[in-house]
């Protein structure tokens, strides 16, 4: 199953990592270097020309990519629980554990 995060833009559920609101993360220098590293290495993709909301980190066949996403943590939570009510028949254990609680 995938997610869409934004624009042009859908995941595999399965290759998420880590879902993060931009506002809460980035004031950690941890976050804001690991941000920096990744576009160093060519990882990050924008889904949006809008200000980002949300990153979204994957890993899939030994690469990470960094998704910036105009959505909300919120919404992506929202919409990922939506399709798995549709697609798996609503146990969505694996993609709430990405979300830290304090961003629902």
């Amino acid at each position: 199953m995938y997610l869409h995060i934004g624009g042009e833009y859908a995941v595999k559920i399965s290759d998420i990592v880590a879902v993060f609101d931009m506002d809460n993360t980035t004031v950690a220098k941890a976050s804001r270097k690991f941000l920096s590293a990744a576009q160093k290495r060519n990882e990050i993709i924008t889904t949006t020309d809008d200000i980002p909301k949300s990153y979204v980190i994957t890993y899939s066949d030994k690469e990470t990519k960094v998704y910036l996403s105009a959505l909300s943590t919120t919404v992506l939570l929202k919409r990922a629980e939506a399709g798995s009510m549709a697609f798996s028949g609503g146990n969505f254990d694996d993609i709430n554990a990405v979300f830290s609680d304090n961003e629902r």
